[in-house]
């Protein structure tokens, strides 16, 4: 039996005695104290686990302001915070045992654009790719990129002083940055920008912040002072030496001091950003990219040197390993194209060499450059296999979508051992960085480890993950081995342990890197920006005299606690286990599919990061309890008095189940998160599996029960649909229905019934006798329809117009009878009874098949379930059937038929395909698939990337979902759909188009109907 989890971490009184003066004070922003809120923010990109008090988010920067001010209070002294951004950072940047600050939530507007001047002024909480599709339309951007821009904010991307890709000629994040709006320990704003000398003589004209004045004229003497020995130690690199940059703070040429340098790069132990004034960048008229193959990656990385030359933009390289995993992830089908193999030849290294400006100057560069691969490819010289040229803006952009991806795509090796991030952005001068890798290469194998590499050689950059698992107490000492191994090998090539993704924990490598003298002088900056250490405490450095640093590579990992789970529990749920906090399912887009119910939430515990975190802590909690979670899926639940006096109690007792259930039962149960994600984490799965064990505690409400039994009773529904509609359908019964069960605008059965529409028909009549009786020399002639719920009971017509268009193709349909699928019982966690209904339908689908004709579904998610969820819950007792969508079966039976040739101008053949979400993520090709049927029936289609439409199966049908369900329907699907003629949609999902109907009024065909109006 589920245990009551009472055990909660809770705060500190000082920090409740803090949020309360808070909320009651001038705080107009967001206090979360929730034990899942903390926990969803108590990781991020990195193995660390530090467990905040609190979540505030604030809505200005006068609440930042305040929340500071207010802890300047002595009896506040001990309350200390970070600033959070998307939660990126691979070091534990901004993790805390104090108060996160995310600025994420509501400081995310791009506030001002001035294209003339070509700056941007925008809050700390911006997403980087938000931030450029707001400045796409004034012809620029925002240059520094990096691997994670659809999530991480500018505040996060000026405290780590981010780079990424092209930073050769783009530089980092505070090589842009004309001025700063930040809020000092005191709560003070101050605001700096770069300062002449005359204007530092007179600091009070420049700033009444008295603070401030004292900061900006003692640290602008105390670097002036160390000038030499600044120059001297500082390396002299691309990737140069960030967080208090004492080197750039002054600018020689230019006789000016910014302060803002010194902030940059701080990772908020300075002062908290509020908002920043950035210098933008032309769009380039033209880029070109050229993807050069070789037989091996010490190949690719000395031949780096040679394509800086060539005056390329960008050089970016990605090893074998990576290849091998983005071959394997769904990012592949849309890249392949782009980079062929080699026949007779192993692809172990890749450059990826792009050149941008205007269109002239690009063709002359990449002319030279391909002069010069071809004498190398024909003269084997280099280690060259071949190369190719791209020109078209979305094949480039697909190309470091991939090259974005390896990022997460290395966390989904196989086995206990992951590729991980603690050592993964060294920064070596270009020329040495082939002979660096290969003594870090045989560091690594030293410690026989596995590990994949990427980077950006143009600046000497690469990202190394070795895997460890940190569950395994010797892997985890062999983490800090490692580092402190790297860190050594990287001042050897006189570069750094920290190219990249700041320093966070690493602080600790700080004073063999500054030195003695110059560390003493990152001690009094930190002093007199935060004398009492109340910001982001115990990273990169303290003030002196305050006491040993609080954080290091030695710090708290989430393995920690990972590992009081059993493995055998590990095992039963991989999903959740396999999360290592890249935080994808954070883009920021409404078109991307992943995830919906965070996109409509802003709340981090509703994403699959945040589930699967919570869940990791459910198991973890429940073995503390000393229960089997494997035992206890098996276990039956409390009789139903002892749930029902258990479920009147929820709002009474601390369960933290319920704060698990609160995340999870948010979930659309779409599935993008199983193919999106790139270690492929499946919330639904997981979801069902929290769902059987919850209940054995609590009662079901009642309309899970209704969702559960629907499959059975629609076929005794149908046999009197005007009955059952007129009953279900009037006013009265819909208020009863939504009040009692909580379902709103349930569908109404059709009428007539596919049965009715059928009636005399050939296709029917059939059961597995009938069929086994057809010949074996005609059965190719047969296409068997596999029945779905909703299709067959609430929208006959569809599959009324496939048995139709199957004809019209000169074959004979067959109507298979109605098998439940189960999709609706494992969304709502039924999985006894789901297993079971799988086991039946799929002893039945394998006797057919063993026909061997054609197995044909109309409705994606449930064609995909017998692939997906059919596979988990039997293994091998599944089979080996195959139904094919639509869209699969019509490429196939059409390779015999003559094709069309559209006529100009012809209109009436011209349509629009919105895809269903579990379709589009599981099955990336399917829209070339339609797009090539109706181009062989002589038509156009069109295809629109959206995210989810918001019905999700019966998630928009409940009455507590209803709000946002028709959020997301408006976040990208009701404009999309305003601009096109209601004829020319077509969509492939029931749930979609049952959305489209509810809230645009019409009820778009699928796409079988649209063809065939084509024959």
């Amino acid at each position: 039996m589920l245990p009551k989890l009472s055990h909660q971490q809770t705060l500190e009184p000082i920090y409740l005695s803090f949020l309360s003066a808070l909320e009651q004070g001038a705080f107009a922003g967001d206090i979360d104290t929730r034990y899942s809120a903390r926990l969803a923010q108590a990781t991020d990109n990195s193995v660390y686990q530090f467990l905040p008090q609190a979540v505030i988010y604030p809505k200005t920067a006068q609440d930042v302001q305040f929340a500071l001010m207010l802890a300047n209070n002595a009896e506040f002294e001990k309350v200390v915070f970070s600033a959070r951004g998307g939660g990126t950072g691979t070091n534990g940047q901004s993790l805390t045992h104090g108060i996160s600050i995310d600025m994420s939530r509501y400081m995310n507007q791009v506030l001002e654009v001035n294209a003339e001047e070509g700056w941007v002024r925008v809050q700390a909480g911006v997403v980087k790719d938000a931030l450029n599709d707001a400045l796409r339309p004034h012809g620029f951007f925002f240059s520094p990129d990096l691997s994670t821009s659809n999530r991480a904010t500018l505040g996060g991307m000026i405290n780590t002083d981010a780079s990424g890709a092209g930073s050769l000629v783009y530089g980092k994040t505070s090589d842009h940055i004309l001025g700063l709006t930040s809020a000092l320990y005191d709560g003070s704003l101050l605001s700096t920008s770069p300062l002449s000398k005359e204007q530092l003589a007179n600091i009070d004209s420049v700033t009444d912040n008295l603070l401030g004045q004292h900061l900006i004229s003692t640290i602008a003497n105390m670097c002036l002072d160390k000038r030499q020995q600044i120059e001297q130690r500082f390396p002299k690199l691309n990737r140069f030496l960030t967080g208090y940059d004492l080197k750039n703070v002054w600018d020689d040429e230019l006789e000016q001091f910014d302060l803002s340098r010194i902030i940059a790069g701080s990772e908020g132990t300075l002062a908290v950003i509020t908002e920043a004034k950035l210098n933008i960048t032309p769009l380039p008229t033209c880029r070109m990219m050229v993807n050069i193959k070789y037989d091996s990656f010490e190949s690719a990385l000395r031949h780096a040197p040679d394509l800086v030359k060539a005056n390329a933009t960008v050089v970016e390289t990605v090893d074998s390993k990576v290849l091998n995993l983005a071959k394997q992830d769904i990012i592949w089908h849309s890249v392949s194209e782009l980079i062929k193999d080699v026949p007779g030849k192993e692809i172990d290294g890749l450059n990826m060499v792009e050149f941008a400006g205007d269109q002239a100057d690009v063709a002359a560069r990449v002319a030279n450059l391909e002069a010069m691969l071809t004498a190398q490819v024909n003269q084997h010289e280099a280690g060259l296999l071949g190369y190719q040229v791209t020109s078209d803006k979305s094949s480039i952009n697909t190309i470091y979508a991939m090259r974005k991806k390896a990022v997460g795509l290395l966390g989904a090796a196989k086995g206990s051992r992951k590729p991980i991030a603690f050592a993964e952005d060294t920064a070596v001068p270009p020329e040495k960085l082939a002979d660096f890798i290969l003594e870090f290469r045989a560091l690594l194998d030293s410690h026989q480890l596995q590990y994949g590499m990427f980077g950006h050689v143009d600046a000497g950059v690469l990202h190394v993950r070795p895997a460890l698992d940190m569950c395994d107490e010797q892997d985890e000492r062999l983490l800090k081995t490692i580092s402190d191994q790297v860190a050594d090998l990287t001042l050897k090539y006189g570069g750094l342990m920290w190219g990249e993704h700041g320093k966070g924990v690493r602080g600790e490598y700080g004073p063999a890197v500054f030195g003695e003298e110059l560390y003493g002088l990152l001690e009094e900056v930190k002093g007199l920006f935060d004398p009492s250490n109340k910001l982001n405490p115990g990273k990169l450095v303290a003030p002196k005299g305050s006491g040993p640093m609080l954080y290091n590579v030695d710090s708290v990992k989430r393995g920690a606690f990972d590992r009081q789970i059993p493995i055998k529990t590990r095992e039963a749920f991989p999903d959740v286990m396999n999360c290592n906090g890249n935080g994808l399912c954070f883009n920021y887009s409404v078109y991307s599919p992943m995830c919906p119910s965070f996109k409509v939430t802003g709340d981090r515990i509703h994403s699959p990061k945040g589930r699967a975190g919570l869940m990791r802590e459910w198991l973890r909690l429940l073995e503390a309890e000393g229960v089997d979670v494997n035992e206890l899926a098996r276990a039956k639940p409390l009789g139903w008095l002892q749930r029902a006096q258990n479920t009147l109690k929820i709002d009474k007792e601390y369960d933290y189940s319920h704060e698990v259930m609160e995340s999870l039962k948010g979930c659309l149960a779409c599935k993008a998160c199983s193919s999106q994600c790139p270690v492929k984490v499946d919330v639904p799965k997981f979801r069902a599996q929290f769902f059987e064990i919850y209940y054995q505690r609590y009662l079901r409400p009642a309309k899970d029960y209704l969702v559960a039994g629907i499959e059975d009773s629609l076929p005794l529904m149908a046999s009197a649909p005007r009955l059952v509609n007129a009953v279900s359908q009037n006013s009265l019964s819909k208020w009863v229905i939504k009040k009692s069960i909580g379902y709103v605008d349930a569908p109404a059965l059709s009428v007539p019934t596919l049965k009715q529409r059928l009636e005399g028909h050939p296709s029917r009549g059939y059961d597995l006798a009938a069929l086994q009786q057809i010949p074996e020399n005609e059965r190719s002639q047969y296409v068997l329809v596999v029945q779905d719920p909703f299709n067959s009971f609430y929208e006959a017509g569809t599959v009324y117009h496939f048995i139709q268009l199957i004809e019209k193709l000169g074959l004979k349909p067959v109507l298979l009878p109605f098998k439940p699928n189960g999709k609706p019982i494992h969304i709502k966690g039924f999985l006894d009874k789901f297993a079971r209904t799988a086991k039946s339908t799929a002893d039945f689908l394998n006797q057919v098949a063993e026909l061997k004709m054609p197995m044909v579904g109309i409705d994606p998610a449930l064609v995909l379930c017998y692939r997906d969820e059919y596979k988990e819950v039997l293994a091998g007792a599944r089979g080996n059937f195959h139904v094919q969508l639509a869209n699969e079966w019509l490429l196939d039976a059409l390779s015999n038929t003559p094709t069309r040739e559209m006529l100009a101008g012809d209109d009436a053949k011209e349509f629009t395909w919105f895809s269903h979400c579990t379709e589009s993520t599981a099955k990336p090709n399917t829209a070339k698939e339609w797009q090539h049927i109706f181009q062989h029936f002589g038509a156009k289609l069109n295809t629109v990337n959206l995210g989810c439409c918001g019905m999700a199966g019966t998630y928009g049908h409940e009455t507590e979902n209803l709000e946002r369900s028709k959020t997301l329907y408006s976040m990208s699907w009701e404009h999309t759909l305003t601009q096109l003629p209601q004829s020319q949609v077509l969509i492939s999902g029931y749930s979609c188009r049952s959305q489209v109907k509810r809230f645009s009024g019409f009820k778009p065909k699928h796409p079988v109907e649209a063809l065939l109006t084509l024959i």
